[in-house]
């Protein structure tokens, strides 16, 4: 069971948006906060990315290769120079073409940036932890993050942008999907600390990450602490005080949260029934599901798969 995978799984709600920019100096674009996470890729060139909404921090200096994830989506500044005024690009400046549409910002004849920005459709009404206890921008430099495979990921979508072939229209999507994967796996391989708190410790603990395992591959089993102890080989109390330490919280408050993430998503991707999504995710009648959703996501399971059909 790839936790990771499915945890990123659990809170997708649609494709992702993305869009090559290309910025000439001086430029500046402002960004408007999406619903989901966003993020940009430094194909080309350097640039500087400010973060709006109360962010506290410098801006970040993005050069050739570096990638930045928004966690929760929050708008931005992309430009050559922090100083530079932003403009918010008009749909005048937006040439849609294959495998990507493009935006282009400043006058041509300035040193140039080029990008992929764009932003994951993720439920963000209740996010799995491994993605809402990352920092609130995650900056991987090219230099730094030592994970070949997101520098190559960046290289392949360099080259099918920058020359397009029979295939690219169903390679650039693609990539730029698995990118979010390749991102939380470099940031979470590259904490020194293997024995901190949190989830890059939990993942590679050799207690708490079977019983992750265990539960997300299983979660309609009437799991109990006692048996994820026993699986553990630790007693009762160490196991569940190991759990909550790294998790951040117990292991059956953990197994509920998977078990409405994984309701959730059977009723956005399937027709099952709700008997059947009850009993899939460990609730003996749909009485008692319907009352643990509900009280999770605020609404009915019903009225949550009808409201998400209606939207779509």
């Amino acid at each position: 069971m790839d936790i990771l995978s499915e945890a990123l799984a659990s809170m997708r709600t649609g494709q992702p948006v993305s869009v090559r920019t290309s910025g000439s100096a001086p430029w500046a674009m402002s960004l408007p906060p999406v619903s989901g996470s966003g993020f940009h890729v430094v194909l080309s060139g350097a640039c500087w990315l400010t973060p709006l909404q109360g962010y506290e921090g410098e801006p970040v200096h993005l050069r050739e290769g570096d990638v930045v994830f928004l966690r929760d989506g929050c708008g931005a500044i992309l430009g050559d120079h922090p100083d530079t005024p932003p403009q918010v690009p008009h749909d005048a400046e937006f040439a849609p073409g294959a495998p990507l549409g493009t935006v282009r910002v400043g006058e041509d004849g300035g040193e140039r940036a080029d990008l992929i920005c764009g932003y994951y459709h993720l439920d963000q009404a209740r996010p799995h932890p491994l993605v809402s206890r990352l920092p609130r921008i995650v900056h991987l430099p090219a230099s730094g993050t030592h994970s070949p495979e997101l520098t190559a990921a960046i290289g392949l979508l360099r080259s099918e942008l920058d020359r397009p072939r029979m295939g690219s229209a169903g390679i650039v999507p693609a990539l730029i999907d698995s990118l979010l994967l390749y991102i939380l796996r470099a940031w979470h391989e590259r904490q020194p600390d293997r024995s901190a708190r949190g989830w890059a410790a939990a993942l590679a603990d050799q207690a708490v990450a079977p019983a992750l395992t265990a539960l997300h591959g299983d979660p309609a089993r009437s799991w109990t602490v006692q048996e994820l102890a026993a699986r553990a080989g630790l007693s009762r109390a160490a196991f569940a005080k190991r759990f909550t330490e790294l998790v951040g919280e117990p292991p059956m408050a953990y197994l509920t949260r998977w078990r409405m993430s994984t309701a959730a998503r059977l009723l956005r991707e399937s027709e099952a029934p709700l008997a059947a999504v009850a009993a899939r995710t460990g609730y003996g009648s749909e009485y008692a599901f319907a009352k643990a959703f509900k009280r999770a996501y605020g609404k009915a399971p019903g009225g949550y798969r009808r409201e998400l059909r209606a939207a779509a």
